[in-house]
């Protein structure tokens, strides 16, 4: 026969002393305490203040990084759109030209307004420029005309046609402008 061990008592008071009541905590006075805090404050303000440096700090790098690479795929973005406009050019210059095969006219139509519509999705937009007054951000002057009907700075002729990406210009129109 096993005979049980009778379960010890727990006392009902198990909480153990926290603070200067507790065994092996150095015995200091009221003053003492004080003095130590006092000592210990700019500590404590220099360590708050290198934390909220830090945070300030990693808070600058994660918004000037979301602005890269924004700035980044725009940059892709308008790169990628000015390689298709020699094919939105020779699509221009197709449709300036007489031709007798109506269908086959009526195909490059639809290709370049297939191409507008695609570009104008893309946030592309034309930069006005016939009657207009010459602007060096948005027009590149390659002839200088005289016309006294005109006056001064007016563009009359528009050889290539500019673009802008949002308020960026990723192709400036090439003009005529009236000196």
């Amino acid at each position: 026969m096993s005979k049980k061990k009778p379960e010890e008592a727990v006392p009902e008071n198990t909480e153990t002393p926290v603070g200067r009541d507790a065994p092996g905590a150095p015995e200091t006075t009221a003053p003492e305490a004080v003095a130590e805090i006092v000592d210990l404050t700019p500590e404590l303000d220099a360590e708050r203040d290198k934390y909220l440096r830090l945070l300030a700090e990693y808070d600058n790098f994660r918004k000037r990084s979301a602005r890269e690479r924004e700035a980044i795929f725009a940059d892709v973005r308008a790169d990628t759109v000015t390689k298709f406009l020699p094919v939105y050019d020779n699509l221009a210059r197709a449709l300036a030209q007489q031709c007798a095969d109506e269908a086959y006219y009526k195909g490059i139509e639809l290709i370049m307004a297939q191409l507008t519509e695609t570009l104008t999705k893309l946030g592309v937009t034309e930069i006005p420029a016939l009657g207009e007054k010459f602007d060096p951000e948005l027009h590149n002057a390659v002839v200088h005309t005289e016309d006294e009907n005109k006056s001064e700075g007016i563009i009359v002729e528009e050889f290539q046609k500019g673009f802008k990406l949002g308020d960026k210009v990723i192709r400036h129109s090439m003009v005529k402008v009236v000196n």
